[in-house]
């Protein structure tokens, strides 16, 4: 390899390095999200039904979202009855006296009370965002337990109703809730994904066997590229999918989530893109770029989601076996790449080796 494009490999390494390191603290950003779930959390209702008041479920149901648009303030109560959060045009509040507003920072809910959480102390509210929505935790709308529910461990392999719940809710004189259903649902088979994988793995990889400098090499040149680039693409909607399950409205809260939570992955997809572009145009350098951008796709593309492929609830808006779909895209792609890339080297560094006289 030239030294120019050597030096270039280096900072490019390095660059990767230094913001896989800043975006490991921003990954977290959604808190404590699961990578998936078999338990199914669906919203059946809102009281009271008023116009501008709407809940849905987040981050594969770990989280309760409620929206207020009424112009007046709706209470939510906490495990004791006593007020927990205040939603409405003024912002979100928390009572810094609710044992929720401890509890529920965490999906495992074990965090340490301090002493001012009593619930039969008066509110008081602490402002903690500007707009009318907000997200959390709710131990009521999530099964905690380690092991699961009697009917589910007796017939794991059809669907449970687990329980109704109910999150009560308060807006001036009226009382109401947010009602919803929580069920087991069976997880997926991850055999047939795996196998799925492995075969796009070892067709794309076997393509650097084809001599570079033929036609046929040429062509496979370009033919991984394509595929690279499509793990690229499958990628970026991956990364869409997750950042809209996140719960953020607007397109501003989704171009911030994708720029912060999802930045690593997002970034490791366009790499893809431009990986696969590079190749078709044949650039120099090609199937070292190829194995670099494959080994990226494979690991924070593809390892990195592995668990929906076992879950029955991927943490990703839209249809879960489209979810799957993309993770083994990215996942074939990725390592075919990085193995045809490595078999194109090892050949072109054969190939220039002098013939002892």
């Amino acid at each position: 390899m030239p030294a120019p494009l050597r030096r270039a490999a280096l900072v490019f390494t390095g660059a990767a390095v230094a913001l896989l390191t800043f975006a490991a603290p921003a990954a977290a950003h959604g808190a404590d999200a699961p990578d998936g779930t078999d338990y199914r959390a669906t919203i059946t209702g809102v009281e009271p039904d008023r116009p501008g008041l709407s809940a849905r479920m987040v981050e594969a149901g770990a989280r309760l979202e409620l929206t207020n648009d009424t112009g007046a303030d709706v209470t939510v109560m906490g495990y004791s009855g006593e007020p927990y959060l205040r939603v409405g045009p003024g912002g979100v509040y928390e009572n810094v006296h609710s044992p929720a507003t401890y509890l529920n920072r965490t999906l495992a809910g074990e965090t340490r009370l301090p002493a001012e959480a009593n619930p039969a102390a008066a509110p008081d509210w602490r402002r903690i965002d500007d707009g009318p929505t907000a997200r959390w935790h709710d131990q009521r709308t999530l099964w905690r337990e380690d092991a699961p529910p009697a009917a589910v461990a007796a017939d794991p392999d059809r669907e449970h109703r687990v329980r109704d719940w109910a999150v009560p809710l308060r807006a001036g004189d009226t009382t109401g809730a947010v009602r919803g259903t929580l069920d087991w649902v069976p997880p997926p088979d991850p055999y047939p994904w795996w196998v799925a994988a492995t075969l796009g793995f070892l067709v794309i990889g076997a393509a650097g066997l084809a001599p570079g400098g033929t036609t046929a090499g040429v062509r496979a040149l370009r033919g991984v590229g394509a595929l690279l680039a499509l793990g690229g693409a499958a990628t970026v909607a991956l990364t869409v999918a997750r950042a809209f399950d996140t719960g953020t409205p607007g397109l501003g809260g989704m171009l911030a989530e994708l720029f912060t939570g999802q930045v690593w992955t997002l970034l490791t997809g366009l790499g893809a893109l431009a990986a696969g572009g590079y190749a078709l145009a044949r650039r120099p350098a090609a199937d070292f770029v190829l194995a670099l951008a494959g080994a990226c796709l494979t690991v924070f593309a593809g390892v990195t989601n592995l668990a929906a492929l076992s879950r029955a609830i991927p943490p990703a808006a839209g249809p879960p076996v489209l979810v799957r779909v993309l993770v083994v895209v990215g996942l074939a792609t990725g390592a075919g790449a990085v193995a045809a890339g490595l078999l194109r080297l090892r050949t072109a560094a054969r190939a220039a080796r002098p013939t002892p006289h």
